[in-house]
């Protein structure tokens, strides 16, 4: 049986469930009974749709990686209003930010010395370059507490390797953070200490020589002048085995990685305006840039996929909701939120009217639980909407949970109330910022399972009467 029938099947079952065991809403419910029959129709007609797995079928082949800031970004945006425009969005706009371009080049790494061995890796973004070939003897850090613990100049003429563990596979990507630390400061630490470039292991969960990009933190005010390569967990273990044997290990590196001067991004926005209150904006979206190893699949062209097909099937009904839906692709996101910080800064005077914001942006395995930070009666509503996606396999999760995706956090920390439709990340962190970002990596039939919850979820939420900011 395919996944689709079996999705079917558990909706059919649990809407059954649901009315013998709680018959039709109650009077008191925040949702009407026309309003819970339009988003189990929406639910029914997005699991059957390709309309999502077209879209990013569309955006990775005709497109493809799509770096922050470069060319090919610039025609992600073109794709992005032209899809609009074809789906029947009521407002189809760009609006454009300026950034800082960093740009990969060409990256050669090999170990030298206990023998010659060529090794996966890939520049950090944010990194310098190299001006010639760099042969330097390695200096082991088991993990990033013992680099941070280096003294000043310690490191002179050297190249520091930054080790740890690979991330364990996990439902919500926990561990992340913890890891992710050798990434974004170890540079601060290594420069310091005098290196002449810093290795680290690569921040993702998998075992195949693919090596994870991912963005440095500046200190606060400048970027590194070092190079900084991660390499593939298996070439990692490869150097912790090596070193755990006490052999000598030195390394030949050329980076070419470097900033290029400012350039323009933008966010590319899709507006259903809303029937009663068009100026009560219910904010949907994914970014649109992606690492530029892969074609940005899963990361984050699914998110793009998911919220564009779900407002386009809202789209559908024969009256638009209440208020009105805004999908924003946001642009640059992978390079520091920028696209993110851009919205918050330009809808500055308007964010009073942004009742509720949520981002896809977690791959694309079936969403498994609903959180939300809301108000006590919206949380009600919520609530009622749980109940809805309930034959989705999807649980209530915390009433008070801030967030709503990365792109999100600006306007979260303004004050924008937030849900956040929860997806499965275990295989997210095997994919994310690797070359293995690809198509064949999404499965329609969860592809689709998403877009039925935000579909259905968004509608009620845009169509609903109560307000949804906390008081």
């Amino acid at each position: 049986m395919s996944r689709l029938n079996t999705i079917a099947k558990s909706l059919a079952l649990g809407a059954l469930v649901s009315a013998c065991s709680f018959g039709v809403f109650a009077e008191s419910s925040p949702i009407t009974p026309q309003q819970k029959k339009n988003a189990e129709a929406l639910i029914q007609k997005a699991l059957k749709s390709d309309l999502g797995y077209s879209i990013v079928e569309s955006l990775t082949t005709e497109v493809g990686p799509r770096l922050g800031g470069s060319e090919a970004e610039k025609r992600a945006r073109d794709w992005g209003v032209e899809v609009g425009t074809r789906l029947g969005f009521d407002k189809v706009s760009v609006e454009e930010f300026t950034m800082p371009f960093w740009d990969r080049g060409h990256l050669h790494i090999s170990l030298t010395s206990p023998y010659a061995q060529p090794l996966y890796g890939t520049a950090l973004g944010g990194a310098a370059p190299s001006e010639k070939e760099i042969n330097a003897d390695i200096v082991y850090f088991r993990d990033i507490h013992a680099l941070t613990a280096v003294e000043n100049g310690a490191l002179e003429g050297k190249i520091a390797f930054v080790d740890g563990d690979a991330m364990v596979k996990s439902q919500t990507g926990a561990g992340y953070g913890q890891a992710n630390q050798r990434r974004r400061i170890g540079w601060q630490h290594a420069q310091r200490g005098g290196a002449k470039a810093l290795v680290v292991r690569s921040v993702g969960s998998d075992s195949h020589r693919f090596p994870h990009s991912g963005m440095m933190s500046s200190d606060g005010e400048n970027w590194a002048d070092i190079p900084v390569v991660a390499i593939s967990n298996p070439d990692a273990d490869h150097l912790r085995r090596l070193h755990n044997l006490g052999k000598p290990l030195s390394l030949s590196l050329h980076s070419e990685s470097k900033w290029k001067g400012e350039v323009s991004s933008g966010n590319v926005i899709l507006d259903l305006v809303g029937s009663e209150k068009p100026e009560e904006i219910v904010l949907i979206g994914g970014h649109l840039d992606s690492w530029d190893l892969g074609t940005g699949a899963v990361d984050d062209g699914a998110g793009i996929a998911i919220t564009t097909a779900a407002a386009a099937l809202i789209a559908s009904l024969p009256e638009r909701p209440k208020r009105t839906i805004r999908v924003v692709m946001f642009g640059a996101e992978e390079v520091g939120l920028l696209g993110a910080f851009a919205y918050a800064k330009q809808h500055e005077k308007n964010l009073n009217n942004h009742v509720l914001a949520t981002e896809s942006d977690f791959g694309a395995q079936t969403i498994w639980q609903l959180v939300s930070n809301v108000n006590s009666e919206a949380t009600v509503l919520v609530d009622e909407i749980a109940k809805i996606l309930s034959p989705l396999g999807i649980v209530r999760g915390g009433a008070d949970i801030a967030g709503g995706g990365p792109d999100i956090i600006p306007l979260a920390a303004k004050g924008v109330p937030t849900i956040r439709l929860n997806q499965n990340g275990r295989d997210y962190f095997d994919l994310h910022h690797t070359p293995d970002d690809t198509l064949d990596k999404i499965n329609p039939d969860e592809l689709a399972q998403n877009i039925a919850a935000y579909a259905a979820s968004i509608y009620l939420l845009a169509d609903s009467e109560i307000d949804l900011k906390a008081k």
